[in-house]
């Protein structure tokens, strides 16, 4: 075994096992996609989810491709180009298309995901209004070109990487990826416009909730792993206790939204200093990334009065800008004026390029009115206006169900005589409605179709009855909920008498609290079954 590691060439060995490594850390960046999907879906209302998810399905599905087949290889020029070097345009676009080794594919990949990773996070700025195709054509270009742009002046070797002879400092895309994915997601939000009814004529501000509540180096053997992974952990979580505490100080309470977001600012604000910062640094870089999200938020909300439906500025816009300028402050080697103007002078070039392109595509969109939904739309969620999807279909029988088919299913007798000498319903038509908790809507389901009465339709309600007034929290902003999510479930019966629905009902849907809901009966004058032509107590 040992004359056999001795014939293995060291070279070799560290090439392959450095590919290793990038891929796993690829890997692991492509996941952040699935968290992107699953924070962003549930900061919007329940009718835009699946517009939302489908979203960030498109942006690594198009953009990855676009990346390949332009992107990268713009990087490579506009670095040549900025940078003083020599640039080959047809050298750059066939080092991606075929490269003289394949494992260069292995770094191409590893750019690819950062890339969709700046792209993914302006979807959450403009959620709920933005056209797809308005944000799918503005990831191909953020993919080809805007994107590239800045790899090229930076990563690449263009200008920023030897400013000042320090060089503009950003380890893995504070700045880069999710500076600048902030900063256009703001700027993408200010063309489209808020939402509707997102704020007063006056300037007011209208609370819309939503529905629900890494180490990286391209070298194995550089050195700075472990400063890495530490000083990202400090940061992280203390990027979550700067967020609530300032929520706890503005609100005396301590939101949850802002919690999570906190840690994802102190992750963005570490992430471009990660590999060159004090372990001490990374507690006041995470500190500060956390604090100034509420108040960041609150600004772009209440000052500027955009509609930035993720908080994606605060928390990568800002955060990223933030943990790069402070950099010298925290650097291990100590404090340089020198790198300071650096930093500042690459955040300011970064921020312009970004937001002046930004604003140029979706004003191009918005002038030729393919920016943002009709109101129409808008207005019934961009899940069926986008897609025709309902994303919540929850009235359907559900799994398992033994309810037989309204329609031409369990056939009744409805001159069975009752056992007291009458007809059920006075031999007419009564009409059950009731308003009961969202979850208890399957067993209600099962206890009409033990009594035989299957047939039913369904809502979703709001109202407001014995259950007492609340206060809500959506990043610092309280507003009162008296209008509690109920179910609206209507049935009309004929031969089975009212009373055991409405008593099904009741014994299904109690839990003996307040908001239980209420059960009503309601005569009904004639019905007409549309296929059969049937009328009255037949077409029940």
């Amino acid at each position: 075994m040992t004359d056999l590691l001795l014939q293995i060439d060291a070279g070799t060995l560290a090439e392959g096992v450095n590919s290793v490594w990038v891929l796993t850390v690829t890997f692991l960046i492509f996941f952040m996609h699935a968290g992107f999907a699953m924070l962003e879906a549930g900061q919007v209302r329940s009718k835009n989810v699946a517009n939302q998810l489908t979203k960030n399905m498109l942006t690594w599905s198009v953009g990855v491709i676009f990346f390949f087949l332009v992107g990268a290889a713009v990087s490579t020029i506009v670095g040549g180009l900025t940078g003083g070097g020599g640039v080959s345009i047809g050298g750059a676009f066939a080092d991606v298309i075929a490269p003289a080794e394949e494992t260069a594919w292995v770094g191409w990949l590893f750019g690819a995901v950062f890339a969709m990773t700046a792209a993914t996070i302006v979807s959450g700025a403009v959620a709920g209004r933005c056209k797809l195709r308005a944000y799918v054509g503005y990831t191909m270009l953020l993919a080809a070109v805007i994107y590239p742009v800045v790899t090229g002046i930076t990563w690449a070797g263009g200008f920023l990487s030897t400013l000042l002879g320090v060089g503009f400092h950003d380890f893995t895309g504070g700045m880069i990826v999710h500076g600048m994915g902030g900063i256009a997601g703001l700027t993408a939000a200010w063309v489209i416009g808020p939402r509707m009814d997102r704020f007063t004529d006056d300037g007011g501000v209208n609370v819309i909730p939503g529905h629900s509540i890494g180490g990286l180096q391209l070298g194995a053997f550089a050195g700075t792993v472990g400063r890495v992974a530490m000083t990202t952990t400090l940061a992280m979580g203390a990027g979550a206790i700067g967020a609530a505490g300032v929520s706890l100080l503005r609100t005396d309470k301590v939101d949850t939204l802002y919690v999570a977001n906190g840690m994802l600012a102190g992750l963005v604000g570490i992430t471009s200093i990660t590999d060159a910062t004090t372990w001490w640094g990374a507690l006041v870089v995470g500190l500060l990334a956390g604090g100034q999200l509420p108040i960041v938020f609150e600004f772009v909300e209440k000052k500027l009065n955009i509609d930035d439906v993720c908080a994606v500025y605060p928390v990568h816009g800002s955060a990223g800008a933030m943990g790069a300028i402070l950099f010298p402050f925290v650097a291990v080697e100590g404090f340089s004026f020198t790198q300071l103007i650096a930093q500042v002078l690459g955040v300011s070039i970064i921020g312009a390029w970004t937001i002046l392109a930004t604003a140029a595509v979706f004003g191009a969109f918005k002038a030729i009115g393919q920016a943002r939904v009709s109101r129409e739309h808008e207005r019934e969620g961009l899940d069926i206006a986008e897609h025709g999807v309902d994303t919540y279909p929850e009235f359907g029988l559900g799994e398992g169900s033994r309810s037989p088919v309204a329609d031409g299913g369990a056939v009744y007798d409805i001159d069975d005589v009752r056992t007291d000498g009458g007809r059920p319903n006075q031999g007419g038509l009564k009409m059950v409605m009731a308003v009961i908790r969202p979850d208890k809507l399957s067993a209600v389901k099962q206890g009409l179709s033990e009594v035989g009465a299957p047939s039913l339709t369904v809502s979703n309600v709001s109202g407001r009855g014995s259950q007492p007034v609340k206060t809500g929290q959506w990043r610092g902003e309280e507003y009162s909920v008296d209008l509690h999510q109920k179910v609206k479930v209507e049935t009309v019966v004929a031969d089975i008498p009212a009373e055991d629905v409405v008593n099904a009902i009741a014994e299904s849907a109690s839990t003996g609290d307040p908001g239980d809901g209420k059960v009503f009966v309601m005569p009904v004058e004639d019905a007409r079954q549309i296929r059969t032509g049937n009328v009255g107590t037949e077409a029940v």
